[in-house]
């Protein structure tokens, strides 16, 4: 996998050399600095997907395009992650009702991008927490009560929310079954 994410790096230089642009060129359509981009090029860096899409954009080729050509670590076109893999997160210990376990994030953390199952069980209590990611959730099972801020929403089985996870939030399970969704966290 490592291997695989410095290719990123590899790739982004080959893409900028055959479109004739330099790094500051790259550098300045992605809003980065062309030093960023030089330990990006030379694997001594591995950017945040945020950043990764800015530079992606910046080469002027399509996302998709962009990982077609990667060359592949393992010979194959995915990543596969195994449920035994998954870990339990340790969280604060405050939170009462709360499961946090990778499911994916393990292996892209270094992308920016991170993905978590979580269990909120009925009565569960904890504090309004931030993050500095946006955060995208889907709801699995069950039904939560959403607090961003000073805003509620109620989510049920099947129903998504996304939202800038800087702004102070908690789930709450009002109801007689556990709830479980898909958390996807994009770093800012």
């Amino acid at each position: 996998m490592e291997d695989y994410l410095l290719g990123i790096g590899k790739h982004i230089k080959t893409i900028r050399k055959e479109k004739g642009k330099t790094i500051s060129e790259t550098a300045n359509g992605a809003d980065v600095s062309s030093g960023l981009i030089s330990r990006i090029e030379n694997g001594r860096t591995i950017p945040s997907l945020p950043v990764l899409l800015k530079i992606i954009e910046s080469l002027d080729i399509e996302v998709s395009d962009f990982f077609r050509e990667m060359p592949h670590a393992n010979g194959s076109g995915f990543i596969v992650s195994r449920k035994e893999d998954n870990e339990i997160i340790e969280k604060e210990d405050e939170a009462i009702g709360f499961v946090y376990k990778h499911i994916f994030g393990k292996q892209l953390s270094s992308l920016g991008f991170d993905s978590v199952l979580l269990e909120v069980q009925p009565g569960s209590k904890r504090n309004k927490v931030t993050t500095d990611a946006y955060e995208f959730k889907y709801v699995l099972t069950g039904e939560c009560h959403y607090i961003i801020g000073d805003d509620e929403v109620l989510l049920h089985e099947g129903d998504s929310i996304f939202f800038d996870g800087r702004i102070p939030h908690v789930p709450v399970n009002r109801g007689s079954t556990t709830s479980r969704m898909l958390v996807l966290y994009f770093y800012v």
